[in-house]
């Protein structure tokens, strides 16, 4: 299949830790949440990813809240793909314990997995980088890893940095990376994940010259992938063309936007993903062409 035809995923996400006070279009509650995937899922994206309003939770107590949104989610739309986040907990067991349950309660084709650590944060009052360690060992990415092949769950992989794309594909080549993976590659915004402020960041900066050096990484793979800018607008990058035109894919929304004036919602984010698919010629894939190209198990 030629790249211009591979079938656009749109992932949106739709909430992450982003607050009111970042963008008020955040939703954070259930009924927010409900209402807010509804208009995403027709807008076009057809992944979506979400926090609670509480990512301290773990468990069962975690599990209940997430369930708060998505049974009435998957009640109305039951082949919703969707994968929530890592709760903070002592290990990366209880981190991921919410997932057992969600995946034994409600529809589940997607986990997730952060494969590698990295400094995040924002500039102090003389500018310099404060923030704290992102910490994510290569034990912590054996057990997410496990916990999606014995769920039988496509783990999302988040890449802040390049070496943890490294550390995915040295699983990849062991063949122990389970089925239905996709590469999310990250970029990082001038303003950051948590910065209202410029000057701190992490990872490659979205530059012509950024994919190219990630695709290099994933040259031989068949593996998919997508890109999002944290702490800025994918679209005001050359990221999000380069992405459609070699065949990849969008992650957006409104857990890593950020434009100190702009305050969209993520329904019109996810129209300008569907606008520049258009302008570039790739159609926008389905429910099922998204689990086909994860190559997702489970229903097909």
């Amino acid at each position: 299949m030629a790249r211009q035809d591979i079938p656009l995923i749109i992932e949106a996400a739709i909430n992450g830790e982003t607050q009111p006070d970042r963008n008020p279009n955040t939703p954070r509650k259930p009924e927010e949440i409900i209402a807010d995937v509804m208009r995403c899922l027709d807008a076009g994206a057809t992944l979506i990813h979400a926090h609670t309003d509480d990512i301290l939770l773990t468990g069962k107590e975690a599990a209940e809240h997430y369930l708060a949104a998505w049974r009435p989610i998957l009640e109305e739309r039951p082949d919703t793909l969707w994968y929530p986040t890592l709760g903070v907990g002592a290990d990366a067991a209880e981190s991921l314990s919410h997932i057992e349950i969600l995946a034994s309660e409600i529809p589940m084709r997607l986990g997730l997995c952060d494969p590698g650590s990295t400094n995040l944060g924002a500039p102090g009052p003389d500018g310099l980088p404060v923030g704290l360690v992102y910490s994510n060992t290569y034990e912590d990415t054996r057990v997410a890893f496990e916990q999606c092949e014995r769920l039988g769950l496509g783990p999302s992989l988040a890449i802040y940095e390049p070496g943890w794309l490294r550390t995915v594909l040295a699983f990849h080549r062991a063949g122990r990376l389970p089925p239905g993976a996709m590469v999310k590659l990250y970029f990082g915004g001038d303003y950051g994940i948590f910065a209202t402020e410029p000057g701190v960041s992490f990872g490659l900066g979205p530059t012509e010259n950024a994919l190219p050096a990630y695709l290099d990484l994933l040259e031989g793979t068949t593996l998919p992938w997508s890109v999002s800018v944290w702490g800025g607008d994918l679209f005001d990058t050359p990221v999000a063309r380069q992405a459609l035109e070699r065949g990849g894919h969008l992650h957006v929304g409104l857990e890593e936007h950020f434009h100190p004036d702009r305050k969209p919602t993520n329904e019109e984010i996810v129209h300008q993903a569907c606008a520049l698919a258009d302008e570039v010629g790739r159609p926008i894939a389905t429910v099922p062409q998204t689990a086909e190209i994860l190559g997702l198990p489970g229903r097909g």
